[in-house]
């Protein structure tokens, strides 16, 4: 698609802004654009179809990742009416299957056809993850608060939010009555199943919501994920709001908050530890019965991210031990090399730190010395492509995933717009 001429115009104003980082300012310039140049199909209904980039599917997730660095230019009638055509066909999808966190443009039958139960025709993969429902409510809310147009959430807020909220409330009580199970046959690796007949680990009532998988597509051990609870209850908030002041949906709205109360309560109780070494911080998962594990996963939401999704203020003393934690050689998934130190995944081979648990340790981070390094870090391991990627090897940043994955690349945006604002760069 053609760039607007707004978007040209911030290109331009950040570029100059950029000149005494060349680097930086080439690969702003192209990352800028790369999802509204790339990703961007437009459909007969009006819509738009998000490619994730190299996986020809839009997953819910990553569909709003990849368009929320162009909020700050909704208010051009050309940037809306992608927003609101993104936004209605993710609202499309999760009509069709809430559960699913990857979709196919067409009902063509593409995608993981091996899996059981058996997909629909418009569903590429029916992984399913908190935070899929969450990235939609996260989209409507920041355009509606950037550009004040209300007609989308009149017109379709209700029936999703109604949606969202029995799927979470089922999801409180996941072993009794959850119609969920997933499995998949002969998996390459066994994260990429659920076990224990496609239901997973037994889990109790907590409050909380259970999640099959993290946002890296891979399969929780413990069912409650934190920080998607945590995603969940900041969007419940921001439903609660939209009902009420734009729907005036009193009860919808109270549904949400309760349902809010519950989740928050639920990490408090069970969300957290002791640790001898860090002082109190959150886990990366629990079951409600004692069980939990300490890692964080590299993709967003993550605990990392907590302030950036805003559950939380990061000088929060509890964050900050958790941060201190995550970015230690006490993370299993922490790895430091010649070019790159930072946090990895399971989702990706050993030794891997992926670009985007970079950025989003510079976007949280209140420490300008440590966004600057950060942001060298990036300039560094870019491959020469001028864009940023998965996962990559720490010693060797030729070595990564994703080719094409425009995610990162808006993500990257962000933090150097704010690195800009900040008077970091």
């Amino acid at each position: 698609m053609n760039i607007p001429k707004v978007m040209s115009d911030r290109i331009a104003l950040y570029s100059e802004k950029l000149s005494k980082y060349p680097k930086l300012q080439a690969m702003y310039q192209k990352c800028y654009p790369n999802t509204w140049e790339t990703a961007l199909e437009a459909c007969d209904d009006g819509t738009y179809f998000v490619l994730t980039g190299d996986i020809p599917a839009m997953w819910l997730r990553d569909s709003v990742a990849q368009v929320t660095h162009y909020i700050p230019l909704a208010e051009a009638q050309e940037v809306a009416e992608v927003i609101e055509g993104v936004l209605r066909r993710q609202f499309m999808y999760i009509g069709i299957d809430p559960y699913a966190n990857a979709f196919n443009k067409e009902a063509n039958g593409k995608g993981h056809t091996g899996d059981l139960p058996t997909p629909g025709p418009w569903v590429w993969e029916c992984k399913y993850e908190v935070d899929s429902l969450c990235y939609p409510m996260r989209l409507l809310y920041l355009y509606w608060k950037k550009t004040g147009k209300t007609d989308l959430i009149k017109e379709k807020l209700e029936e999703v939010a109604k949606i969202i909220l029995e799927q979470w409330i089922t999801e409180q009580h996941h072993m009794e009555k959850s119609p969920y199970r997933f499995t998949r046959p002969n998996a390459r690796k066994p994260w990429s199943t659920i076990h224990n007949n496609g239901m997973g680990s037994p889990v109790t009532y907590t409050g909380m919501t259970w999640s099959g998988f993290r946002p890296s597509d891979d399969g929780c051990e413990y069912g409650y994920l934190i920080a998607s609870e945590m995603f969940a209850v900041v969007v419940l908030g921001y439903m609660a709001e939209m009902l009420k002041e734009v729907c005036g949906n009193e009860e919808l709205a109270d549904r949400c908050l309760k349902l809010r109360a519950e989740i928050d309560e639920g990490i408090q109780k069970f969300g957290m530890i002791e640790h001898e070494k860090y002082g109190q911080i959150y886990v990366c998962e629990t079951d409600g019965m004692g069980n939990y594990n300490l890692l964080d996963d590299a993709n967003i939401p993550s605990l990392l991210s907590a302030p950036y999704i805003g559950y939380i203020d990061s000088a929060n003393q509890t964050y900050q031990n958790t941060r201190r934690f995550l970015l230690s050689k006490d993370n299993p998934y922490y790895f430091e090399g010649k070019y790159a130190k930072g946090i990895g995944s399971r989702h990706t081979p050993d030794q891997y730190v992926w670009h985007m648990a970079l950025v989003m340790q510079g976007m949280t981070s209140d420490d300008k010395e440590e966004k600057r390094a950060l942001l060298e870090m990036l300039a560094a391991t870019d491959a020469d492509t001028g864009y940023l990627h998965e996962g990559f090897h720490v010693d060797n940043p030729w070595e990564y995933t994703r080719e094409w994955f425009t995610w990162p690349n808006s993500l990257f945006c962000e933090f150097v717009e704010q690195c800009v604002e900040e008077g970091v760069i």
